[in-house]
C-alpha cells in the first residue's frame, strides 16, 4: 500500500483480515457530520480489519496507509477455514480481541474521566509504546504525527493540544515539528499522565 491509499472504507462490507508486515496504518471513524477521529496506529505485527474475526458485516473504521506499507491478507472464507481445520487460531484470535477489547474500555473510561492534559499524556505515551524510536535527543514517535491528529485521538481540540505541547516544550518534556513529535522525558510525561 502507497502511503496516501486506502485499505477500505468506513461501512465497506467486510471481506478480508490482514497483519501489517512493514509500515504504518491509521484506524479512523467519521461521524454523520463529517468530523474525524483517529481510533488508533497499526504497525508491524498488528491486525486490521477485525471485523471478520467478530463475524461483522461491514469495517467500523476506514484504514490508510501513513506510510508505504506491505501487508498480508486473507479473505473471510480463508481465515474463517483456517480457524476451523487450526483451533490455535481461533484461540489466538479471542486474545487479540479481548485485548482491543481492554484497550477500547480503558480509553473510553480516559476520554469520560480525566483532564484533558493526562488524556493527552496517554495518548502521546501509548504512541511512544506502540511506535517510539529512541534518538539521543528522546523518544521520537516514528511516524508524521500533526497535532490534529493528536486532538483527534486524545478528543479534544486543535487548540487544546498546541497550548499543552506549548507548555511541555517550555519544560523541556516533548519537542514537536512539522508532523513530528519526541518525546523527550518520559518519566514527566508518565507523572502528568497519572497526576490528579
Amino acid at each position: 500500500m502507497p502511503k496516501g491509499s486506502t485499505l477500505f472504507f468506513q461501512d465497506d462490507a467486510v471481506s478480508a483480515l490482514y497483519v501489517v508486515v512493514v509500515g504504518r496504518l491509521r484506524v479512523s471513524q467519521s461521524t454523520a457530520e463529517g468530523a474525524q477521529v483517529i481510533l488508533r496506529y497499526l504497525g508491524p505485527g498488528e491486525l486490521a480489519g477485525y471485523a471478520v474475526l467478530s463475524g461483522g458485516e461491514s469495517y467500523p473504521g476506514t484504514v490508510s496507509a501513513v506510510e508505504d506499507s506491505y501487508l498480508l491478507g486473507w479473505s473471510s472464507d480463508s481465515i474463517h477455514a483456517l480457524m476451523g481445520r487450526y483451533p490455535q487460531i481461533a484461540l489466538n484470535s479471542v486474545s487479540v480481541l479481548g485485548r482491543r477489547y481492554q484497550e477500547t474500555q480503558l480509553r473510553l473510561r480516559q476520554l469520560s474521566t480525566e483532564k484533558v492534559e493526562r488524556r493527552i499524556a496517554h495518548t502521546l505515551l501509548r504512541l511512544v509504546e506502540q511506535a517510539g524510536r529512541r534518538t539521543p535527543a528522546g523518544i521520537e514517535i516514528a511516524f508524521p504525527l500533526s497535532r490534529q491528529d493528536l486532538a483527534e485521538m486524545a478528543g479534544t481540540t486543535l487548540h487544546t493540544v498546541s497550548r499543552t505541547l506549548s507548555t511541555w516544550e517550555k519544560l523541556g518534556v516533548v519537542v514537536s515539528g512539522r508532523r513530528r513529535i519526541m518525546v523527550c522525558q518520559p518519566e514527566e510525561l508518565a507523572e502528568i499522565a497519572e497526576s490528579d
